[in-house]
């Protein structure tokens, strides 16, 4: 949300309007980012910082021009969204530098938590450079485009950059020598260049889908994904080698914990398998008998359902199992592995599974329903399913955790699935599925792609991800389904039914609505503490530091103008874990 300057003089065409150092998002974003590193040791804190700097800078310059002279306009973002690119660049490596904090905690508690502490450090550097890189590919299109010079706002990225790897190189010269150094450093670096050339493809590929803060967050966070699965792959392949010439990666990784990465790289790869078989077709079919054009575009939908669907079970059946026995050993299928896990030793988890299916069947057809004869809201139809979240995922995270975290992954697996089906219109659920979904669209998803569903449930999710193992702050693993399924709709819909006061003249964000919001989730925690305390989970969540994560992230759904399901519930748990 950068404002402009009021110019004293007609602008001249070239001219772009002086944008606002000062926002609302700009200022929320640097109260997050400050209270991470006053709680990290300074030579983790000024990486952040100076990464913080640049991005800061970076944002500036792409907002601060004209649209048509945009250096980046290229790239087409989504409409009525500012770049975010500062939100977008630190939210990341912020989330990984909390996580590191907590970790540090708790190394005295677990036998193996030096190592994971060390991994974990080199993921947050991952991370950071990640998004860097990215921002060095923005500052190199600003470079490219200004023909007046270079501006100050890129001498000042430039800058940050140069201290930013000057930080880094120095930690690292100074922790390790030899060997390790230059693999650590290139596994580091290739994640920079991995999101560079993600980021360059997803807005490319899908126009007008994102900003360049969402386009950030996701190619740095599919980055940081994938890379831990190859760091694992490579020192599962050779074990002798590992200890002096890969990275080292902590044993401790569970069976549930792989069969989810297995069965999500099998999908992500599954889009690549398909388009390389239809070219394939193609090519075969360069010198085939013609046919007339309906009866061509019937075959080829024909020939390419039945190819997506052969693939999705090659992947599925043969491809995720030989990853998973690579990886963690796994001498059964990962499907029979999660038959076994729900039927043994627990009626609890067939108990929430009929659960989740009534409550599932029944919400979805009631608001299926309402969304097509009534005149409700779509943001109010929304938040009801923000409530439905609460009601499913809340009695799972403190009952059955562990089989949270499964149901999360086959439900992000189902998703994905349907949404490639929807966008290849695969016969015979392409056309339906594209129906259904269509009927809770908003202005944030596009005609290519829908992302409220997925930033939902990943929102609700990640913080559960992240939160396995030993979690000294029992909250967090509820980041998500507080600020989504509480807070952001309590803020909604007070804020759409009694809000006056407006925290912009542009925006729709009223003060009413955010002190609800913030007011809801401090209710919620404090009876989540009482239900957790008989539980048996012993607390150490200070109050004064949840009083501050509940403020700042509410104040962050106020301001920003970002895909709010995305960045709150991770700046929310990265919060939580300080």
């Amino acid at each position: 949300m950068a404002g402009f300057a009021r110019a004293t003089a007609p602008p001249s065409p070239a001219a772009a309007p002086a944008p606002a150092l000062l926002t609302g998002e700009r200022l929320v974003v640097f109260l997050f980012a400050a209270r991470v590193a006053l709680a990290a040791p300074a030579g983790l804190a000024a990486p952040l910082a100076a990464l913080a700097a640049a991005a800061l800078a970076v944002e500036i310059a792409v907002d601060g021009s004209a649209p048509a002279s945009s250096p980046l306009r290229p790239f087409r973002t989504r409409p009525g969204a500012s770049s975010g690119i500062l939100l977008g660049a630190t939210t990341l490596p912020s989330v990984m530098l909390s996580r590191l904090i907590q970790r540090a905690r708790l190394l005295s508690a677990d036998h193996n938590g030096l190592e994971e502490f060390l991994y974990l450090e080199m993921q947050y550097w991952a991370a950071s450079i990640s998004c860097l890189s990215v921002l060095a590919f923005f500052l190199w299109h600003l470079r490219r485009s200004n023909r007046n010079g270079i501006p100050k706002h890129f001498k000042y990225g430039s800058l940050s950059v140069a201290l930013y790897l000057m930080t880094y190189f120095i930690s690292f010269v100074m922790k390790t020598g030899g060997l390790m150094v230059m693999t650590n450093m290139v596994y580091i670096l290739c994640h920079g260049v991995a999101a560079v050339i993600l980021i360059k493809h997803i807005l490319e590929k899908f126009p007008s889908c994102s900003s360049f803060g969402e386009a950030l967050l996701v190619s740095s966070g599919l980055v940081l994904y994938f890379g831990d699965m190859l760091a694992h792959t490579l020192s599962k392949m050779d074990c002798s080698m590992s200890s002096k010439a890969f990275i080292h990666t902590p044993g401790t990784r569970s069976d549930m914990t792989t069969i989810i990465q297995g069965n999500l790289l099998g999908l992500f790869l599954l889009p690549l398998l398909y388009k390389s078989s239809l070219k394939f077709r193609d090519y075969c079919r360069m010198d085939g008998k013609q046919q007339t054009q309906e009866a061509e575009e019937r075959t080829q939908k024909t020939i390419g359902s039945a190819v997506f669907y052969i693939l999705l079970v090659v992947v599925l059946m043969f491809l995720v199992p030989s990853w998973t026995h690579l990886v963690q050993g796994l001498k059964v299928h990962p499907f029979v592995w999660i038959i076994n896990y729900m039927f043994t030793d627990s009626h609890e988890r067939l108990a929430l599974c009929a659960y989740w299916i009534c409550v599932i069947y029944v919400s979805v057809r009631r608001f299926y329903s309402i969304s097509k004869q009534s005149k409700t809201e779509r943001i109010l139809l929304r938040k009801y399913y923000h409530l439905v979240a609460v009601l499913i995922f809340s009695p799972a995270v403190i009952f059955q955790p562990a089989f949270l975290d499964l149901a999360f992954g086959a439900a992000f697996a189902v998703f994905l699935t349907l949404e490639m089906i929807r966008i290849w219109e695969i016969y015979p659920l392409g056309h339906v599925v594209h129906q259904f979904m269509n009927a809770f669209t908003d202005h944030r998803d596009s005609e290519i792609l829908i992302v409220s569903h997925f930033s939902l449930l990943l929102g609700c999710a990640l913080p559960k991800w992240m939160s396995s193992g030993l979690n000294d702050r029992p909250l967090a693993p509820f980041a998500g389904i507080l600020s989504l399924g509480i807070g952001d709709t309590m803020a909604s819909m007070i804020g759409y039914k009694y809000g006056v006061l407006r925290w912009s003249k542009t925006g729709k964000k009223t003060i009413e609505g955010t002190a609800a919001g913030i007011t809801s989730v401090l209710a919620a925690c404090s009876i989540l503490v009482s239900l957790l305390a008989s539980s048996g989970y012993i607390l150490s969540q200070n109050w004064l530091s949840l009083l501050v994560a509940v403020t700042l992230s509410g104040l962050l759904e106020a301001y920003t103008a970002q895909l709010d399901n995305a960045f709150i519930p991770l700046v929310f748990y990265s919060l939580l874990c300080l």
